[in-house]
């Protein structure tokens, strides 16, 4: 059984920083490439970074370029994205996803106010 589990989301105020995280199990082997998304209110689900098999090739999506990283522990099968210099309109649920078999966790809340 594959599971995706986030965890590292809270209230923020802007400027603020932290780093998500997602435990992954189930998936065999390491060659994976994994994504972050986040879905505001009343917003489509937008994707915010992702992360090749071998951690080489990332992409980000203008709104976060330069403040958004993402990294993975292969050892630990757990991939992160930290967050730096957050703004009000990063506020929103954030989601781990496995592209190969569709995967998704559960979503952790990210609130970026003074």
């Amino acid at each position: 059984q594959v599971q995706l589990v986030e965890s590292g989301g809270g209230l923020v105020q802007p400027g603020g920083s932290l780093r998500l995280s997602c435990a992954v199990s189930g998936l065999t082997g390491s060659n994976y490439a994994m994504t972050w998304y986040r879905q505001a209110p009343g917003k489509e689900r937008e994707l915010v970074a992702t992360i090749t098999s071998t951690g080489i090739s990332t992409s980000f999506p203008g709104s976060v370029k330069g403040r958004f990283a993402i990294s993975r522990d292969s050892a630990k099968n757990t991939v992160y994205l930290q967050m730096n210099n957050l703004k009000p309109e990063d506020t929103a649920v954030y989601y781990c996803h496995a592209p190969r078999g569709g995967y998704w966790g559960q979503g952790t809340q990210v609130t970026v106010s003074s």
